[in-house]
């Protein structure tokens, strides 16, 4: 090391798509900044001692009531472009969770409120680069239907 190398802090993440096998997709409203009142996945940092799939599965649960198992979760992508986050350099790994359409929602910890969100009506401003993750996990969604056809 020569003394002139800058290292940046890097932040850990994990964010959850949520779909029902309709193709409805929820999202919580942020209560805070950045991107307060803006719509985005659920998600939040990595504690501690935890997987990102530990992670992803707590803060679902913690935004929105809605309890997946960690094991349950697919992942469908890291994401790591910098500048993604305002606050500094943050980096993801997302993951699918395909839930029933009657799943029960509450919003809960930093979001305002939760909703469900059809693919063809998502709301015009997404937080973050959630509408790409959006667009990884519904590349990566494979129906049981689909999967027969192939």
């Amino acid at each position: 090391m020569t003394g002139t190398e800058t290292y940046e802090t890097i932040r850990y993440t994990a964010d959850v798509v949520v779909l029902t096998p309709g193709g409805d997709f929820l999202l919580i409203e942020r209560d805070w900044p950045p991107y307060e009142g803006h719509w985005a996945c659920a998600g939040g940092h990595v504690d501690p001692g935890e997987t990102s799939r530990q992670a992803a599965a707590r803060e679902l649960a913690e935004e929105t009531g809605v309890h997946v198992a960690a094991g349950d979760l697919r992942q469908i992508g890291v994401f790591d472009q910098p500048g993604r986050d305002p606050r500094g350099r943050y980096v993801t790994v997302a993951y699918l969770a395909v839930v029933p359409a009657d799943t029960p929602i509450v919003a809960g910890d930093d979001a305002r409120t939760a909703r469900w969100w059809p693919l063809n009506d998502l709301p015009k401003q997404l937080a973050f680069d959630h509408a790409q993750i959006l667009s990884a996990a519904v590349a990566a969604h494979v129906t049981p239907e689909q999967e027969s056809t192939r």
